[in-house]
């Protein structure tokens, strides 16, 4: 049986824009609450929401935004942000997510590369001092207009330019949000994605986990990320749910207290988010009783992480998913009665209208099922492209319209798929090829380890050593490299076992919670 899975359904496609999906959800609940600030106190019914979010349409095109346009937003989460999302939708604007920890260099960059015509923006935030870099940069951008801070007399002042007029008419495949990916190597690249995207993809991740009126979802994941905009803020307005922002940027503490106070059902995070709640002096006082389900993504899950989400923080029916910024992002999900095994030994089989293949990267072939290669996914969550790269577009989706992800995976008999690692991420060691995944899952049995990190390291006789990057747990010895390998001897394969070990405070993360290992190799390369 070949490495490929389509993910047939009865529940049809919507064919709505953005736009019309939230005049949807206002017809039904327009009393129920879609959004929650925490830090501010502030809410909004569906009927409230919709009404601010015409009275900023109105005024974007006061300010002579048109269909198509770019209107740059670059801040941390606040209500504002949601407000720009769907105003932007409403009027066929193409909203271009900036990532807040990005700096003059980057940010004049995307404001130059997508053409930004406004720009909203944070005042301020931790060491950010946004207001100062935008105007170190206003200059070079001669595109930009105008630049408006939320929180700020220049937000009052564009609202207060709207009169109600006609909203244009759009199509669902319109572009409506470029997402630029964190490349690695060279400037980012631009994703380009639709009403028709992003609007599905929301409203399937949100069935899966059975999403109703009567979720509160609680968001410290940032909306500048699919992950926040698509699988939080989409998801629960397609089935009439509230949003909860805890904090601006994440912090453990507020991400359990606004779940107690705010009574909310669902969590999302990455790995290491919910590893840091779990850790917190004081996690045991938190009343965590409402919740039953929520999104883990970014990167696998221990096994022993999920036990304790699931036991200790009430989340039964928790959801892995996986996808990348290209496919809006989920192509692969667990389901609300997967048992643990499948919840932290897959990223789940295939959602709703997508197709998922495993091939041989070299040749393109499907692989028989069982067997590792390259993963890609066809389907309506594909991207437009790359904004204007078509030369980079065409390097990641193929002819066939296939999207490719650049990760190794493994799918099994019953369709459900394992990820062991990227492409560029596998140790070559000796001529033995290494996942690091399956290390890192191994590591997290040893009583001292708290997080791991594997990665390959320069070895001028095997090619590439493997080094172990460890989080202690606090209140134990040190760790030293002949324990661990000890803890392996006889239980991995001898090329398997780390020959190096960094113990660290803390990995580099990026702002939506993934580690950075390329910094990690980086940093140790040239170490012995």
């Amino acid at each position: 049986m070949t490495s490929y899975a389509h993910g047939t359904s009865d529940t049809p496609l919507l064919g709505d824009t953005i736009g019309a999906g939230l005049d949807r959800a206002v017809a039904r609940w327009p009393d129920r609450e879609v959004l929650v600030d925490v830090p501010s106190g502030r809410r909004w019914t569906y009927a409230q929401f919709t009404a601010e979010v015409d009275e900023l349409a109105y005024a974007l095109i006061a300010s002579g935004i048109a269909v198509g346009d770019r209107v740059g937003i670059w801040a941390v989460n606040c209500p504002e942000w949601v407000l720009v999302q769907y105003a932007t939708a409403r009027i066929g604007a193409v909203m271009v997510n900036i990532n807040p920890a990005y700096r003059t260099h980057e940010v004049e960059y995307v404001l130059k590369q997508a053409g930004i015509s406004l720009l909203f923006a944070s005042l301020r935030h931790k060491a950010s001092d946004y207001r100062a870099m935008v105007g170190e940069v206003r200059g070079k951008c001669p595109q930009l207009r105008e630049a408006v801070f939320i929180g700020d007399p220049s937000w009052d002042a564009l609202t207060a330019r709207g009169t109600p007029v006609p909203f244009p008419e759009l199509s669902c495949d319109d572009p409506i949000n470029i997402q630029y990916t964190s490349g690695t190597t060279g400037f980012p690249k631009g994703a380009t994605l639709s009403h028709h995207n992003i609007l599905n993809n929301g409203y399937f991740v949100g069935e899966l986990i059975a999403y109703t009126e009567q979720d509160r979802v609680c968001v410290p994941v940032p909306f500048y990320h699919c992950f926040g905009m698509v699988m939080g803020n989409l998801a629960a307005t397609s089935h009439g749910a509230c949003v909860v922002i805890p904090a601006p940027s994440f912090e453990p503490a507020a991400t359990l207290r606004a779940v107690a106070e705010e009574r909310c059902t669902s969590l999302y995070g990455v790995p290491t988010m919910f590893i840091a709640e779990l850790n917190l002096p004081d996690f045991a006082t938190y009343d965590l009783s409402s919740l039953r389900t929520g999104i883990m993504a970014g990167s696998p899950c221990p096994v022993e992480v999920m036990k304790r989400v699931v036991g200790e923080m009430h989340m039964a029916e928790v959801s892995i998913a996986y996808g990348m910024t290209e496919t809006s992002p989920v192509s692969l999900q667990t389901r609300r009665d997967d048992d643990l095994e499948h919840r932290t030994g897959t990223v789940g089989r295939v959602l709703p209208h997508i197709e998922v293949k495993v091939v041989d990267p070299a040749t393109g072939v499907t692989r028989p099922r069982g067997s590792a290669g390259e993963l890609c996914t066809r389907g309506y969550s594909v991207m437009l492209g790359y904004w204007q790269q078509p030369e980079k577009t065409a390097e990641s989706v193929d002819a066939g319209r296939w999207m490719h992800t650049g990760d190794l995976a493994v799918m099994r008999e019953d369709g459900y798929v394992e990820i062991v690692g990227r492409i560029k991420d596998m140790i070559i060691r000796g001529g033995e090829n290494i996942y690091p995944r399956e290390i890192e899952e191994f590591l997290y049995g040893h009583p001292k380890i708290a997080d791991v990190q594997v990665v390959g390291v320069p070895h001028e006789r095997y090619g590439e050593e493997v080094l172990a990057c460890v989080i202690p747990h606090e209140d134990t010895e040190p760790l030293t490299l002949a324990e661990l390998r000890a803890f392996c001897e006889g239980r991995l394969a001898h090329y398997k076992i780390p020959s190096r070990l960094q113990v660290l405070d803390a990995f580099p993360m990026t702002v939506s919670g993934k580690v950075r290992k390329v910094e990690l190799r980086e940093r140790y390369a040239g170490e012995r």
